[in-house]
């Protein structure tokens, strides 16, 4: 006989198996994958909750902040609704109090006079005799109960103090309901008063009042009398609800119909100053000849014809700006072409005696050399004045071709090597290995370059001048660093401003004219790109000229920063 050993329950034999390989069975493995697909969409579920929830709130907040009228609203409700809440408040607990006093003045005049009603059945009573007792104390509650009261609906119970488990009662037994701080002060000898629950008809409890008095006898004898009132409460109840309600109702009406006049009210102050805002926005976009309505004769149009009234001065300050600025212009183009033919043969002139200037006497050809150097600034300055014209006009022309840039960073620095010598300054260029290549306007970007590195050598205070060019696939950087006296804010907004000078007592060795910084920044628009400056007094300043690779591509962004990395204290110069 073999004997057959069965394994505990929970050994690898109750385990199954796949095919005998140890892999968990296929209706294991799917609802594995039934959880994570569940967990998943919970967690996809939470995401979408999470990011509406933070939409719904910045759009409040958007709101919140962006709509005064939205404010006052939300403002005035509170604040409504704060003081209807307290008035409410206040004038229901007064009603309450003074709805309960009534009932209870009437309870108490109604429990002195069932007392000397009650004092006068029991005088003839033979204490005694107990079944006389009791059938006369049940006679005097119904009596008490046909007489009824102005405190409304009661129920009466006396009780004979010597038989106290057979309490006499209206309609139900309300005895042993009875709070004990009544049943004691009434056995103390005084007439007393309380507000508790108490059993209805059905058994629930309802709120009632309770009035109990001792009737005769002595205060601690056996033949002492008590009689006690209950008062249900319910109409009252009803009533504080009728009333509850109506407040309740008439705070909420008077709450929206205050928030609805601050609304109304907020609407038509705001409306005309939004109604202001629109037309001084369409103002600043150039339409001057925008006006607000002028309605009535109160502050708000008083308003309108103040504002209408410096429209009509601003318009008119324009339109006489305007004409002085072509005015310039024109003065400005017609003065540069009309001196560039007697600059041409004063030039002519000028190049004879700068050749000839060794047969001179020394003093002479000193002379011939200051005015060929002046005459070649006077020259610079005409060209520039020219340029300006042509961008004035609006006749500037971009020659685009595929440009090396890096090869346009060399040239410009090889052409500033005797400025930095004289300035004792090093010009450091840094530029990737491989080639940037930008359709780009090489004239015009060389004389940018030419001149953010001349300014930069100028305001060096003999420092390194560190050039850096960088791409990336959308936009090329040039950026030009000095370590000098720097630029505050105030003057990094002037900067690029026509004639303007940082230090106009101080010598020029570069133009002179005040118009090559202006110049660039119209060259470099005209590329559609973006020329900037950052500065900081004594840490130096540095400018960035961002072109776009493919000339009419819009820029984003920048490959080079425009503030640095790191200042002058942190450097090594």
């Amino acid at each position: 006989m073999t004997a057959t050993r069965t394994p505990p329950p929970g050994t690898a034999a109750d385990r199954p198996t796949s095919a005998g390989t140890g892999r968990a069975p296929r209706g294991h493995s799917e609802l594995t994958r039934i959880r994570r697909g569940l967990r998943r969409r919970a967690g996809r579920a939470r995401r979408r909750v999470r990011l509406t929830s933070r939409r719904l709130v910045a759009r409040t907040v958007r709101t919140w902040r962006s709509s005064l009228q939205v404010r006052i609203g939300a403002i005035t409700m509170l604040l409504a609704g704060t003081v209807v809440v307290i008035v409410s408040m206040v004038l229901f607990s007064q009603i309450k109090d003074q709805l309960l006093d009534v009932k209870r003045q009437a309870a108490i005049d109604q429990m002195q006079a069932g007392v000397v009603y009650a004092q006068s059945e029991a005088a003839g009573i033979a204490t005694g005799d107990a079944a006389s007792v009791r059938a006369t104390l049940a006679r005097t509650v119904n009596q008490l109960l046909d007489r009824g009261g102005a405190a409304g609906d009661f129920d009466v119970v006396m009780v004979y103090r010597a038989d106290r488990e057979r309490p006499a009662t209206s309609r139900r037994p309300l005895y042993g309901a009875l709070p004990d701080e009544l049943r004691d002060a009434v056995d103390a000898g005084s007439q007393a008063y309380k507000y508790d629950l108490m059993p209805g008809e059905s058994g629930e409890l309802r709120p009632s009042l309770l009035v109990g008095a001792p009737v005769t006898g002595d205060a601690q004898g056996p033949d002492r009398i008590e009689l006690y009132y209950v008062f249900p409460l319910q109409q009252e109840e009803e009533s504080l609800s009728l009333i509850r309600s109506t407040v309740v109702v008439s705070g909420i009406a008077l709450t929206l119909l205050v928030v609805g006049i601050g609304v109304l009210v907020t609407r038509l102050v705001v409306d005309p100053v939004r109604q202001a805002a629109g037309t001084a926005q369409r103002l600043a976009e150039g339409q001057l000849e925008e006006r607000m309505a002028v309605r009535g004769e109160d502050d708000l149009a008083r308003l309108a014809t103040s504002f209408n009234a410096m429209a009509d001065s601003l318009q008119r300050q324009i339109t006489q700006l305007e004409g002085l600025s072509q005015l310039q212009q024109r003065f400005t183009s017609d003065v540069s072409h009309e001196l560039r033919t007697p600059l041409t043969t004063v030039q002519m002139a000028a190049d004879v005696l700068y050749e000839t200037r060794d047969d001179f006497a020394p003093h002479v050809s000193r002379s011939a050399e200051l005015l060929r150097a002046e005459l070649d600034r006077f020259e610079a300055l005409l060209t520039d004045l020219l340029e300006i014209s042509r961008y004035d006009a609006g006749a500037a022309v971009l020659d685009s071709a595929p440009t090396d840039l890096g090869v346009l960073v060399d040239r410009v620095v090889d052409g500033m090597t005797s400025l930095a010598e004289r300035h004792d300054c090093e010009v450091q260029v840094n530029r990737p290995a491989d080639r940037v290549l930008a359709e780009v306007d090489a004239r015009r970007v060389e004389r940018i370059l030419r001149n953010l590195v001349g300014n930069a050598i100028e305001h060096g205070s003999g420092h390194p001048v560190q050039i850096t060019l960088a791409a990336n696939r959308s936009a090329a950087a040039v950026t030009v660093r000095d370590h000098g006296v720097g630029l505050s804010s105030g003057e990094a907004q002037h900067v690029f401003d026509r004639f303007w000078r940082a230090d106009p007592s101080r010598m020029r060795t570069v133009g002179g004219s005040g118009l090559g910084l202006s110049i660039s920044l119209e060259d470099a628009r005209l590329h559609g790109g973006w020329l900037q400056v950052w500065g900081q007094p004594g840490a130096g300043a540095q400018f960035r000229l961002t072109l776009p690779l493919v000339a009419g591509a819009d820029l984003t962004s920048s490959p080079l920063p425009l503030r640095p990395v790191k200042l002058r204290g942190a450097e090594a110069p």
